[in-house]
């Protein structure tokens, strides 16, 4: 689908078709009870009635994926997700709206869907068997923002983990230390994982809790240590303030973390 003159982007029968020899390779399943027994229904291409005695419900590719009661043309949504998909450091809801020639309320509707539809649910711990992960913060957004009530408020700061050869996972955070850390990093980490961390003194007390907890200090200008750093998360968020600096510009605390699950995925 790499080709932006593909039918699929263009021909929402031809999109429909598409996305389901992709979510049912052998055939229609229905969302409602998983059985793969269906039969079209002729009246209306795409949409099929579940041959479960005890179902019998009606169903379409789209019913439980994030394009599901949507108006908007499927062709539209898979152009949409490309887009998205293939922009390294994003791309904005208005280039969106002038792209696929919609509504900048309904782009912004899209990629927040889409957004969603990126956000990695796996509750299996990373670095299971010994693996590298990594762990660091960031903070992104102009230096001093001023609030309505013309108070000033701090840099918006993300807490990333990154298990090298694998996920990465953000989490936006309301600070840095370690009682605020310590409960995401050990629900995502493998106590059997090795972690690395930059000298922070709020990753000592985390540290303890896994096999092996290695550091590089900055502060003196140590920036690798045989395997032991944490480059693979330095390149990951330059990227990702590339993205929201320079595409984005402004992303707000409510909606931080639909930008930090699509720069994740």
């Amino acid at each position: 689908m790499s080709n932006l003159s593909n039918p699929v982007f263009h021909d929402a029968d031809k999109a429909r078709e598409r996305l389901e020899r992709l979510r049912w390779p052998d055939g229609p399943v229905c969302p409602h009870c998983g059985n793969n027994g269906a039969w079209a229904i002729e009246t209306r291409p795409g949409l099929y009635k579940c041959a479960q005695y005890k179902c019998r419900k009606q169903f379409t590719v789209t019913v439980g994926t994030v394009f599901e009661r949507s108006k908007i043309s499927l062709d539209k949504w898979l152009m949409a997700v490309y887009l998205m998909c293939s922009s390294k450091k994003g791309v904005s809801s208005h280039q969106i709206h002038r792209t696929l020639g919609v509504t900048y309320k309904t782009a912004l509707f899209m990629t927040h869907r889409i957004r969603l539809a990126m956000e990695d649910n796996s509750d299996t711990p990373m670095g299971s068997g010994g693996g590298a992960v990594e762990a660091d913060e960031t903070m992104i957004g102009a230096k001093r923002q001023k609030l309505a009530q013309g108070r000033n408020a701090h840099k918006l700061t993300i807490l990333s983990l990154v298990e090298r050869g694998g996920r990465v996972k953000s989490f936006p955070v309301p600070d840095v230390r370690a009682d605020t850390l310590k409960p995401i990093i050990e629900k995502h980490i493998s106590s059997n994982a090795r972690l690395m961390t930059d000298g922070g003194g709020q990753y000592r007390k985390i540290g303890k809790a896994y096999a092996e907890h290695n550091t590089v200090d900055h502060s003196h200008g140590e920036y690798a240590r045989g395997d032991v750093h944490v480059n693979t998360l330095e390149s990951y968020f330059g990227v990702m303030k590339r993205g929201i600096n320079g595409v984005y510009q402004h992303v707000s605390q409510q909606h931080l973390h639909r930008y930090c699950a699509e720069f994740d995925h």
